[in-house]
């Protein structure tokens, strides 16, 4: 049976890696996959996921008015496809993840959905909210903060390490510009401790 689901966690922790593997074991075994990723992400050249380890693939685009469900549909109209992957899921809107679901629901073929749950001052995606609420499945890709915790977290820096407490909820960047704490970390980074706690 068909399923929407949604890795998530923060920056780093490897999610474009677990993605390309898991579309390359699908088609170790001769079953094609579709990747789909957010336009506006074209750190990588447009339409490439890419992982930090170095491997990527070329992927279809979407954007804000893309209609993903037809989007969807038209691909299976030129051949079967095992399972749909969809990167930067937190940049879909919310009725863009429910075309998902009627993908899931009215064409039978497994949705695969890779994002950040939340941006660097700790609020939902919009639709990482909605795959929250929608998804069949969900699991957390992990990574570490520097003390060692989980890191749940992830902080905005200026060129010059700042943090920044303020801004558009979107900005693409990696290494230079996020970095990915636990929760107690990314209080202290974001001035929610006083200095003698920061430990």
């Amino acid at each position: 049976m068909a399923k929407l689901y949604f890795q998530y966690s923060t920056m780093n922790a490897g999610k474009s890696t677990v993605l390309l593997q898991a579309s390359h074991n699908y088609r170790e075994r001769g079953m094609q996959t579709y990747l789909l990723t957010a336009g506006l992400d074209n750190r990588d050249g447009p339409g490439r996921i890419a992982s930090r380890i170095g491997i990527s693939e070329p992927a279809d685009t979407f954007d804000a008015t893309s209609s993903l469900f037809e989007i969807i549909k038209a691909r299976l109209d030129q051949g079967p496809v095992a399972c749909v992957f969809i990167d930067e899921a937190q940049f879909l809107s919310e009725s863009q993840v429910w075309q998902l679901a009627q993908a899931v629901d009215d064409l039978s073929v497994p949705v695969m959905c890779f994002g950040l749950r939340v941006d660097f001052q700790g609020r939902l995606f919009p639709g990482s909210a909605a795959l929250l609420a929608l998804a069949d499945e969900m699991r957390e890709v992990r990574t570490i903060c520097h003390c060692g915790k989980k890191a749940s977290m992830v902080v905005r820096q200026d060129e010059s390490g700042n943090v920044i407490r303020e801004g558009a909820q979107v900005q693409i960047g990696g290494n230079e510009t996020y970095v990915s704490l636990c929760r107690r970390h990314w209080r202290a980074a974001m001035g929610d401790l006083p200095a003698d706690e920061t430990n």
